[in-house]
């Protein structure tokens, strides 16, 4: 982040939020409306969309909403440029959209493979190219990519998925690099959420026989919406939300071979519900499906509202101090015990 990036409050601002349909997007949307953003919402399906600005609208909120797909950079570029023209200007992109798929490596094709990452990997791309003339013109703002902990880990039957993310985390490094050498105050943040109760496992195409479900702890999405409305408000470089996965990528980094067991044990079994779906059965891969508008999926009864590893990510000075208190508490712990060794 630039040295100088300051961001407005909520209330002032103009917020993109492409993947607004259902999941996180949509709470997303919903939540910056409510605290006064004015909101452009995208995705593919208008329905969804109509629906989703009714409801704001109605609440005393504003918001407009376009119809793209991410994989066509023209059709994201006139989201850009219709959050200009309907307020004038942007200060927030929030990316959301993202899809999923169940198989293993080989029983993959070609065609899904490229879908996954034309969506998950090429899109964040079109909307930060989309985006970045806007934020320039504004003189400041912030890109928001919500990823996932897969872009540090890989669970198996999510070869496509995982590859796009580590796609996602290699795309906002540079991304945050070239615009701190550019000296502009654009912020650039990749949000790592756990798994979350969204649509997604329910609309997802999948090869292994039953639905998907994604491994334990599961998390409700309000968590992650409020970490993007964090990060639209305060410079932020990443956020990893939930212990289970800071645990996971800092095991990753210092243990991998370890890491690779203990998915050897849990990876498999623990993504699959005992609800049969067949690789047949209707699916969003290319197509968006005309259920599914809600905020959460069908794992309720087994996801988490809260968080206090996410919650401390987004205080981070908390987080610090905290931090700092139990380095002190270790280093006097260190000095008592050296103390009474010398008297013994």
């Amino acid at each position: 982040m630039s040295r100088s990036t300051a961001l407005k409050p909520l209330r002032e601002q103009v917020i993109v939020v492409m993947g607004a349909s259902s999941g996180i997007g949509r709470e997303t949307a919903r939540r910056a409306a409510q605290r006064g953003a004015k909101v452009v919402v995208a995705a593919r399906s208008p329905e969804k969309l109509a629906g989703l600005t009714a409801e704001i609208q109605a609440a005393g909120g504003a918001a407009t909403a376009v119809t793209a797909d991410v994989t066509v950079p023209e059709q994201v570029q006139h989201v850009a440029e219709h959050a200009a023209a309907t307020y004038g200007h942007i200060d927030t992109w929030a990316h959301v959209a993202g899809i999923g798929l169940w198989a293993r490596l080989e029983e993959t094709t070609p065609a899904e493979w490229q879908r996954v990452l034309d969506v998950n990997l090429n899109g964040p791309a079109h909307a930060a190219m989309a985006a970045l003339p806007h934020l320039r013109r504004e003189g400041r703002g912030a890109l928001i990519f919500v990823s996932s902990v897969e872009a540090r880990l890989a669970l198996p039957y999510q070869s496509a998925y995982s590859a796009s993310k580590h796609g996602v985390g290699g795309l906002v490094k540079v991304l945050r690099l070239e615009l701190q050498h550019d000296g502009l105050p654009i912020s650039v943040t990749e949000i790592l959420p756990s798994g979350t109760n969204t649509p997604i496992f329910d609309q997802a195409r999948t090869k292994i026989g039953v639905r998907p479900k994604p491994a334990p702890p599961i998390y409700q999405p309000g968590i992650v919406a409020d970490a993007i409305l964090r990060a639209a408000e305060h410079p932020t470089r990443e956020m990893v939300l939930g212990g289970v996965s800071k645990a996971g990528t800092t095991l990753q980094g210092v243990a991998p071979a370890l890491m690779d067991r203990y998915l050897l044990w849990t990876g498999f079994r623990t993504q699959r519900t005992r609800i049969p779906k067949s690789a047949a059965a209707p699916d969003n891969l290319f197509q968006p499906l005309a259920v599914y508008d809600t905020v959460e999926g069908s794992l309720g009864d087994q996801a988490r509202p809260v968080s206090l590893t996410a919650w401390l990510e987004m205080r981070p000075a908390l987080k610090r101090v905290l931090a700092g208190g139990l380095l002190g508490w270790a280093a006097l712990s260190a000095l008592q015990t050296l103390r009474e060794r010398r008297t013994e």
